[in-house]
């Protein structure tokens, strides 16, 4: 066991969290981080109905007795979901964990805590992560540049990110956005996280219920391979690089490109498409910089060993021998 406090609060075993993703986070991903020692990461607006989020989190207690947490993504929308009806799910299901991504917590905070739920607030910069200490965040996991996803406007690198939020906030830090193995996990710890967060690197998982042939782009990609779209629009993603964001970032050079021309490259059902059927033209697919990094397709179970024997191992010998 790695003892922090993001262990003692989450209850598990190793302070090794799966981040939230869009029709990746399903009960098989979940429960086999969850069994193997992480935190599971269930993605509740990947159901269209709160009652499909009920059966999935129902669906994931029978493949594990560990804890594990949904993801809820309150973010301005044309078409708004019932983001109180998926909270009143994720309370009564009686999930102990939730990762939140809002510009306005305020009002799902209160619920939370007022039931007995752990918090864990997505940031991208200090100010962010200040702001969701002082409205009752119980953790902050702070996104570094290299994350894939939305990496916010600032483009702060998480060698800078995480020590310079731990120099400002109480509360325990999570490390996300290029960690993927047991050096980024005693990097991550040495500037002052107690714990990392993955995304893309459990993509290249057995569990993880996306095609083979996704994985396998994300084994040969390399670091330089991922392109950083909307940055016209200030809402910076970062993506693999496949055909169809090569084509959407070429449009996007344009610094007066609307939305209008991207649209039908980029809507969600052709990115499920994409990361579901293996057809890697069909949609975007969401991926780090960490893809330099991943070279395999291990168990979760296999990742999770595999990164805490490493730790222990630099810390022990390598750094141990250093200090000598």
């Amino acid at each position: 066991m790695l003892n922090t406090r993001v262990t003692q609060l989450l209850g598990i075993q190793y302070p090794i969290l799966c981040g939230g993703m869009m029709w990746v986070g399903m009960a098989e991903l979940a429960s086999a981080i969850s069994n193997a020692g992480g935190l599971g990461m269930l993605i509740g607006l990947a159901h269209a109905e709160p009652e499909d989020l009920a059966r999935e989190i129902a669906r994931c207690r029978e493949m594990t007795d560990k804890p594990f947490g949904v993801n809820l993504t309150i973010l301005p929308s044309i078409k708004p979901r019932p983001y109180d009806e998926y909270r009143r799910v994720i309370i009564e299901s009686g999930v102990k964990v939730v990762e939140t991504v809002s510009h306005k917590p305020q009002e799902h905070f209160e619920a939370f805590k007022a039931a007995g739920v752990t918090i864990i607030h997505k940031c991208t910069s200090v100010r962010h992560a200040v702001s969701a200490e002082k409205l009752g965040a119980d953790i902050v996991s702070i996104d570094g540049f290299e994350c894939a996803g939305h990496p916010g406007e600032d483009d702060v690198p998480g060698l800078v990110l995480i020590p310079a939020t731990a120099d400002k906030v109480s509360i325990p830090i999570v490390a996300s956005g290029g960690i993927g193995d047991g050096r980024g996990l005693v990097a991550a710890l040495a500037l002052g996280a107690e714990g990392v967060n993955m995304g893309t690197r459990f993509c290249a998982t057995k569990e993880a219920p996306i095609h083979d042939k996704v994985k396998q782009l994300l084994c040969d990609n390399t670091e330089r391979d991922t392109h950083l779209i909307y940055r016209n629009f200030h809402n910076t993603g970062r993506v693999a690089r496949n055909s169809v964001s090569d084509k959407v970032a070429e449009i996007l050079k344009d610094p007066d490109a609307r939305f209008e021309q991207i649209a039908d490259l980029v809507p969600g059902a052709k990115n499920r498409v994409a990361v579901t059927t293996g057809d890697l033209d069909a949609g975007l697919i969401w991926g780090g910089q960490i893809q330099g990094l991943i070279h395999d397709v291990p168990t979760c179970k296999e990742l999770i060993d595999r990164m805490v024997g490493d730790a222990r191992a630099i810390v022990g010998q390598r750094l141990g021998g250093m200090m000598a």
